[in-house]
Order: structure tokens, then C-alpha cells, then sequence
């Protein structure tokens, strides 16, 4: 290389250190809780069946959330998709060789897949980010019901819209049409396609069940379809069990699946013999949820435990029936996958300590680039009896801010079929850093307390949960933990609808609202959201709105909004399929009626944004509402 030549690379490799070191100024110059919202993330990577040196992974590293492609062999990573709004939902062949990614608009999760070679676009692994062809060029945009792919070039697309409701599509190399293999108005999605390509595994609700899965297996031959096995806990039962398919054995003409049941109260596995019927289930001495994953020689199981709103990992030997538990520290498991050489590689995070890609070898598997998030406090179990049984709330308290009494953030979980847990969040621990206790409540509904506890939000929908979030404010208030005049209940989704229902039904309880992507206006959310929420709705609340029009306004904020005296500040994602923007203005137009204190910011994006700025921003408002509404 010539003299001029290294004066130029010495050049741009200083320019390079130059900007990097101007971009971490940058960063420690923010604040802490805008650092958390901005340091990159990365998720746990998922890799090919067939080929496990190629795997993919979500980041945040360009300020939008975005799918990466990593060849291990060589280190190599490159981004796969770009788009305005980010990309959540993507996948690999079997063998590696393509990826398929599903491409909506401005997050609204209607579309069509895509699919773009492993190595690139232009097959030299170059960034590229022309429109990828359609992966299935029969078949329509729709909403998203599983995927499934197989070693021969099949794919079996699940759908589901409102004109033909579920619908399971086979997609083969060697035909041109895809073929429709299932179809029902309820909704139905993707179990898995076993190694051999044989069977299909459907997840389905035909007994009208929503919250309680059925498992049906189909084999097809030629453009036949029949039915291979049926495994049903939910029909005809007074309580409904709920089934779920785990996948099948991955080895060559296995008809074995793993399945999670319900059928001693709580989530634990069973593998079901497809041929023979015979099912085995594994009962383990574990208190809490367990799921399950299969090792890739399938002599053994993954296990995930999750209890009191932490969770540990297991490896279950098949046929000693050995139990081993595997090393994680205290904290929650977001997700694990066992590799081929017997590690297993995990997403860890606690209240204090960010997320990490680690594995059982005790290395750091993948690391985001740049800065990292600053830690924040600990969390705290409190224990609250509530009218339907014991309630547990997670809490944190401002470092150096004694005992209290304190301005205090309820902020409240979506689903309602999800848990808080002990596990980083970027936006309670922003609260946190301005001064504010912040309490979480596994309501009635949340997970992850068994199956009762679950289910126990039938007919009384919305009312049954601020019951038990009510109970964790009095202990909150009792235990001199929050100043009862400054209370801010808050959340986002299922959250917020609780925000705006508490706000209705517990006027004198709450100083503010904070109410993000809510549900509003039952009744109009019900008809404009998409038909998969349709059936849930129908399963929690008795019926459509034209057969239980009571229950609807009883469990609706809309009801309310004459009672609503705190200010209100409500977020809302235009393009939102879950929480559709018109049932919120509705609700909205019934505020401005009244002339009550509100304040609405509507943004460009589906039930949620994957932008980091504009995540940023959201934060920021709300900090903003509340300095300048809370005494």
C-alpha cells in the first residue's frame, strides 16, 4: 500500500474514532432515564434448525427496531430490513438460506411475508434494502397467524381476517397455488411442521373458547387433507383447559409433539405420541409456570420456570427423568433456545441490570454496540390481600428517598393475559429517576399465578382487576409508601384501559391518568379491531356487544366519563389494529363535551412505535403532563 494510501486510511479511521467519541459524549451527556431509552439493545438471536452458525436477532442499534442477520462462522452481521417503523417478525429456513420477514404498514400488522436470501440482496452479504419479493405471491395481505417452515421449500402461513376469518395455507415448491389446508371463523393459528415435513400442528379455538387452545394435527397428500390426531381439553368442560403446541421431536420422522396443558392448574408439559396417542406428561416438582423446548437430540428438555415474577431455567433428562437446574442469575429469562452442542444461549434482565444475551457457558453471546444502559433500582414483592385472593405487586422506591409518603405511579400491565416481572424497563425506572415510587399489580387476569387466576376475569372484565390494583393503592397508602393525593395511575394498552375505566369508576382514588394505545369505547373497539381480539373479547366479556350490550357498559371507560375528574393524558397509534384510534376519539370528543382536563397526542405508528425518538418523546410528554397537573 502506497504511502498516500495509509495517510487516507490513518485519515478515515480517525475521523471514525473521532465521531464515535463525540457520539458517547454525546450520550453521557443525557440523562439517565433518556439513556436507557437509547442505549442499543439487541434480543436473543434466533438460528437455522439446519445450519446454526446463521441466526438473526432484533436491534434497536440505527433508533428503530430492526432485524439483523449474523453468520457466527465469521462474525459477520448486517441489517435485513429498514423501514420507517420498524421490524419486529422475521425467521429462517431450516437450512439458513432465507429469511422471512413480515412486512405491514406503519405498524397497522396487516401484510404479506417477504423473503431475502441469507447472504444479501445481492448475494454478497451487502446491505440492501429494496422491497424483498412477496414470499407468497398468492396469497392477500392479512393479519398474521403463525409460520412454519420446512426442509423441502414448504411453508404453512397461517391468516386470519374478517372476511374468511383463520385460515392455514400450504405453500409448496412444486405447486403454484397454495393450498388452503384449514379454515374456521374462530380463531386458529400455526402449531409447527415437523422435521420431515409430514404433519402440521394447528393451535385452534373451534369450541369459541379464545382464551383455552385446542391441538389438531393434519397430514395433507396430493391436495387431501385428514386429520391425524386430536387433542381437545377445553370442549365440553364447565372450566375449560387451554392446550398449546411446543413443537414437534426435531429428528427425522418423529411424530412426537411437546405440549403445554393446564390440566393441574398451572402451564407443565406433556409429549403426545401423534401415531399412537399415548401421552406422556412430565410432572416436575415446580411450583410455578414451566415451558418447554426441546433439546436438538430430543433426549432432553429446556425447561423455563416462572414464579412470583422471576424465572429460572431446567434441563429434564426424557428418560432418567433427571432434573438439573441451570445456573442464571436472580432476575427474569425473557427468552432461551439449547444449541447443538448442548449450551444454552439466554435473555436476561433484572429491575436493576439491563438486558443481556448470555449462555450457560458463561459467556456474553451477542453484545449491543455503543454505550450501555445505565442500571436503576431493585424491585420489591409486596404481598396484598385483595377480594379474589392474594395480590402481588412489584415496587420501587427512589433511591435515598426514605420511607415516604411519596408521589407514586401505578403503572399497569397490557395483555390482560401478561405479567410485570422482575425485569428492565426502560419507562418505570424513568418515573423513578424523577422522584416517583413506582408500583406494579399482577392483577387478576396477569399470568403466571396459575391457571385460576387467569381465568378468573369472565363477565366482570375490567372491574375485577381495579378491585385488586385498589387493594395494592390502600396497602400503598397504609404502609406510608405513596402520598395519597399524588397518585398517578398509568399504562399503556390493556394498561390503558384500566387507566381510563379507574379514572371512571375510582374518581377520588387517582390524581392523574396516563392512558397509552387504550381501549376506550368497548363497544367500537370490538367492531373496528382485528378479528383475532374479536374472539378474546367475545370469550371475556360473554358475547358480542349485541348479545351482552350490559356487560359492555359496564366494562367500558365511556360508561364513565361523566365521573372522570383528574386529568387525563391519552397516546394513541393511528394505524393501531388492538386499540383503534376511533373508539378513542370518541372518547375523547365525550371529554371535550364535558370540559374535562385532557390532553391527547396521536402518532404515526400501530400499538406502539418501534422509533426510539419517538419513544423518547412519548416519555417525555407524559413527564411533562404530570409536573405540570400533580400537586
Amino acid at each position: 500500500m502506497s504511502s498516500e494510501s495509509n495517510a487516507r486510511s490513518e485519515s478515515t479511521e480517525t475521523r471514525h474514532a473521532t465521531a464515535a467519541a463525540a457520539a458517547a459524549a454525546a450520550f453521557d451527556a443525557l440523562p439517565a432515564w433518556e439513556q436507557r431509552f437509547r442505549a442499543a439493545r439487541v434480543g436473543l438471536p434466533e438460528w437455522a434448525e439446519d445450519a446454526p452458525d446463521r441466526s438473526l436477532f432484533l436491534s434497536n442499534a440505527t433508533g428503530t427496531y430492526e432485524i439483523y442477520a449474523w453468520n457466527r462462522a465469521d462474525g459477520a452481521q448486517r441489517r435485513v430490513t429498514d423501514r420507517p417503523n420498524g421490524t419486529t417478525e422475521a425467521t429462517l429456513t431450516p437450512d439458513g438460506e432465507w429469511i422471512w420477514w413480515f412486512d405491514d404498514t406503519d405498524g397497522d400488522e396487516f401484510g404479506v411475508w417477504r423473503r431475502q436470501p441469507f447472504a444479501g440482496p445481492d448475494g454478497e452479504g451487502r446491505e440492501a434494502f429494496a422491497q424483498d419479493a412477496e414470499a407468497v405471491p398468492g396469497l392477500p395481505p392479512a393479519y398474521p397467524a403463525g409460520l412454519a417452515l420446512g426442509r423441502r421449500g414448504e411453508a404453512v402461513v397461517g391468516r386470519s381476517t374478517d372476511e374468511d376469518g383463520s385460515t392455514l395455507h400450504l405453500v409448496r415448491p412444486d405447486s403454484g397455488e397454495p393450498l388452503e389446508i384449514y379454515r374456521h371463523r374462530e380463531s386458529a393459528g400455526v402449531g409447527d411442521l415437523s422435521h420431515d415435513g409430514a404433519l402440521i400442528a394447528v393451535d385452534h379455538t373451534e369450541h369459541g373458547d379464545a382464551m383455552h387452545s385446542a391441538l389438531r394435527v393434519l397430514r395433507v397428500d396430493g391436495d387431501a387433507v385428514s386429520v391425524v390426531g386430536e387433542l381437545d381439553d377445553a370442549t365440553g368442560r364447565e372450566e375449560p383447559l387451554g392446550l398449546s403446541c411446543l413443537g414437534f421431536a426435531p429428528l427425522p420422522g418423529d411424530p412426537r409433539m411437546l405440549v403445554a396443558h393446564q390440566r393441574r392448574g398451572r402451564w407443565e408439559p406433556l409429549i403426545w405420541d401423534t401415531a399412537s396417542g399415548e401421552q406422556q406428561e412430565i410432572v416436575l416438582d415446580l411450583p410455578g409456570d414451566v415451558t418447554a423446548e426441546w433439546y436438538p437430540d430430543a433426549g432432553s428438555l429446556l425447561i423455563e420456570h416462572g414464579y412470583r415474577a422471576r424465572s429460572e431455567l431446567y434441563r429434564y433428562e426424557l428418560e432418567s427423568g433427571v432434573l438439573t437446574l441451570l445456573e442464571t442469575p436472580p432476575g427474569t429469562v425473557s427468552g432461551a433456545s439449547a444449541r447443538p452442542d448442548g449450551s444454552v444461549e439466554f435473555l436476561w434482565s433484572s429491575a436493576e441490570r439491563p438486558p443481556v444475551v448470555r449462555s450457560t457457558s458463561g459467556a456474553v453471546v451477542l453484545e449491543a454496540p455503543g454505550p450501555q444502559a445505565p442500571p436503576s433500582v431493585p424491585v420489591e414483592d409486596v404481598w396484598v390481600e385483595g377480594p379474589g385472593g392474594t395480590v402481588h405487586a412489584l415496587v420501587q422506591r427512589p433511591a435515598g428517598a426514605g420511607e415516604g409518603p411519596l408521589p407514586c405511579v401505578f403503572e399497569i400491565h397490557g395483555g390482560p393475559t401478561w405479567h410485570d416481572s422482575d425485569s428492565f424497563a426502560a419507562g418505570p425506572a424513568a418515573w423513578v429517576d424523577h422522584g416517583y415510587a413506582v408500583v406494579r399489580v399482577n392483577y387478576r387476569g396477569s399470568t403466571g399465578y396459575g391457571r385460576a387466576w387467569t381465568d378468573a376475569l369472565r363477565h366482570r372484565v375490567g372491574l375485577i382487576e381495579l378491585e385488586d390494583i385498589a387493594a395494592v393503592r390502600q396497602w400503598a397508602v397504609d404502609s406510608g409508601l405513596a402520598d395519597p393525593a399524588r397518585i398517578v395511575l398509568a399504562g399503556g394498552s390493556w394498561g390503558g384501559y384500566l387507566t381510563l375505566l379507574g379514572l371512571g369508576v375510582q374518581p377520588d382514588a387517582w390524581a392523574l391518568g396516563l392512558a397509552a394505545v387504550p381501549v376506550a369505547d368497548y363497544v367500537t373497539a370490538y367492531h373496528d379491531e382485528m378479528e383475532a381480539l374479536k374472539a378474546m373479547d367475545r370469550t371475556l366479556v360473554g358475547g358480542t356487544p349485541e348479545e351482552v350490550p350490559e356487560r359492555y357498559a359496564a366494562s367500558s371507560p365511556l360508561t364513565y366519563v361523566d365521573a372522570v375528574t383528574a386529568p387525563v393524558y391519552i397516546s394513541a397509534g393511528v394505524n393501531d389494529p388492538r386499540c383503534p384510534i376511533r373508539q378513542i376519539d370518541n372518547y375523547v370528543v365525550e371529554l371535550e363535551k364535558r370540559e374535562k382536563t385532557h390532553e391527547v397526542y396521536r402518532y404515526d405508528a400501530g400499538h406502539g412505535s418501534l422509533v426510539v425518538e419517538e419513544r423518547v418523546k412519548q416519555l417525555r410528554l407524559e413527564l411533562d403532563f404530570v409536573a405540570r397537573h400533580l400537586r
